[in-house]
């Protein structure tokens, strides 16, 4: 998929916002299927968990795909842009290096929408961890190992 040509625009007029809830996307280069082996997976995993262990960012929700990753967050202590590139940087090194790869790993920049309405995130939960049921790689989510959501149980899917 090539870049889109105006895809720097995300970023303009980017706001962050303590204690906002954001759903998150954001693109490995070339829709490469980094993720496509759970185990690297496992590392972006890694590093929302430090994110939120840091006081960074609440995670609500997430599911790692193999191109790309959704997460659900509420931001605490740090810009959103600061965060997501610290997470992006670090899954880039960590992967790069379990998968004996070099050069650019993350497509520039990421997607934010700010969730505003407090019953819209159940919802936006939702959607997130149907992603690999839409995308055919499971027929059940619980039988995909790289998602987590705070309101739901793994066994209701």
């Amino acid at each position: 998929m090539p870049a889109r040509p105006h895809s720097w625009r995300l970023r303009l007029g980017r706001y962050s916002q303590t204690d906002q809830v954001y759903l998150i996307t954001a693109v490995t280069h070339q829709r490469q299927p980094f993720f496509a082996d759970w185990r690297a997976g496992r590392l972006l995993v890694h590093q929302l968990r430090k994110a939120q262990n840091a006081g960074w960012a609440d995670s609500l929700a997430w599911v790692v795909m193999p191109d790309h990753f959704h997460w659900l967050m509420q931001l605490k202590d740090r810009e959103l842009s600061s965060v997501m590139h610290r997470i992006k940087c670090q899954t880039a090194n960590k992967v790069n290096g379990y998968l004996r790869r070099s050069g650019q790993f993350w497509h520039r920049g990421f997607h934010d929408r700010a969730i505003r309405d407090e019953g819209d995130r159940l919802p936006a939960a939702r959607y997130i961890i149907a992603n690999p049921l839409r995308a055919g790689l499971v027929t059940r989510v619980q039988d995909y190992p790289l998602w987590d959501c705070i309101w739901l149980d793994r066994r209701e899917y």
